[in-house]
């Protein structure tokens, strides 16, 4: 299967109502916001999601196959390294755990790189560090030293840099953030008559908003690791769906709902316009709606949400 031939820039635009898309912990756990008051959302929090969406997909494509278990189908290209502990579809208890038994007697060694880019979707997509001991990271990095490549030279780790950036959403305008004082805990000690100091907490939610975020594909970095374009059509199949079942307290069922997929295309590996070109030809207004500033041969595609 060849690589990602063509090079890729996407815009995601959401809307968010009554909710707190992805909470600060050093500041009270509030929404997140910039000095000006726009809100954030961050490319961690984003590719967290993705990662959910991946794996979900990946799950329901191996119970599709009538007698298939999910155990025999470890070396597909399509399992998730970097999992959420909630949704674990595995024993394993850390990534650690993971990359060792995984690999077996092959981690650490000089095939590393490409077994962990062939058998890890979100990988080879986003990248990942892998640190182990000093005597067998000389062994897993002796392969791209030899290839006058930078990704393992500290003899700790090896890197993989992915093809796939994702940037950090931004409200289009100044957010309202709404608090409120609950009761998060019950009295454990005594009769119950008397509430202890933890008894009472906050809980902060955007009113309304609506957000956007960026990203692009590069066809360079993919052949190092192997990202296919069917990779990136899996990735363009989850982006409409990014926030189904991420459903919690702070983001009840509905309240986070992407409006539209912007998907640009471009016919060769360099790219008929920079990103920050694509990018800038979007402008998307504050009741989410969208204008497109055309750039001649280039056609975008908009998907709806779903």
């Amino acid at each position: 299967m060849s690589t990602l031939q063509h090079k890729i820039d996407f815009a995601v635009i959401f809307r968010v109502t009554n909710a707190n898309p992805n909470g600060d912990p050093l500041n009270g756990n509030r929404p997140r916001t910039d000095y000006a008051n726009f809100g954030e959302v961050t490319d961690v929090a984003i590719k967290r999601k993705l990662r959910d969406r991946l794996l979900e997909m990946w799950v329901a494509k191996v119970k599709e196959n009538e007698g298939n278990q999910i155990k025999d189908n470890k070396d597909d290209g399509g399992q998730i390294f970097v999992q959420s502990d909630d949704r674990r579809i595995d024993e394993y208890r850390s990534l650690r755990e993971r990359f060792e038994k995984e690999l077996g007697k092959e981690a650490g060694g000089p095939n590393t790189f490409d077994l962990v880019c062939k058998k890890w979707l979100d990988v080879r997509a986003f990248g990942q560090v892998f640190a182990y001991k000093a005597a067998t990271a000389k062994k897993a990095t002796k392969k791209t030293e030899d290839d006058g490549d930078s990704q393992g030279d500290t003899g700790v780790s090896i890197g993989v840099r992915g093809p796939v950036t994702v940037h950090s959403a931004f409200s289009v305008e100044p957010i309202e953030v709404s608090s409120t004082q609950i009761t998060k805990s019950v009295s454990g000690e005594g009769d119950g008559s008397k509430r202890g100091s933890d008894t009472m907490g906050m809980k902060h939610r955007v009113d309304r908003g609506v957000y956007k975020f960026f990203g692009s594909m590069n066809p360079q970095l993919a052949e190092k690791t192997k990202f296919t374009d069917t990779d990136a059509q899996a990735i363009k199949a989850v982006l409409p769906r990014l926030f189904e079942n991420d459903e919690s307290s702070a983001r009840p069922a509905g309240s986070m709902q992407v409006l539209n997929v912007i998907w640009w295309e471009h016919n060769c590996k360099s790219g008929q316009y920079s990103s920050a070109r694509v990018h800038g030809s979007v402008t998307v207004n504050p009741d989410g709606s969208f204008d497109l500033h055309v750039l001649e041969g280039l056609t975008p595609e908009v998907i709806q949400g779903f």
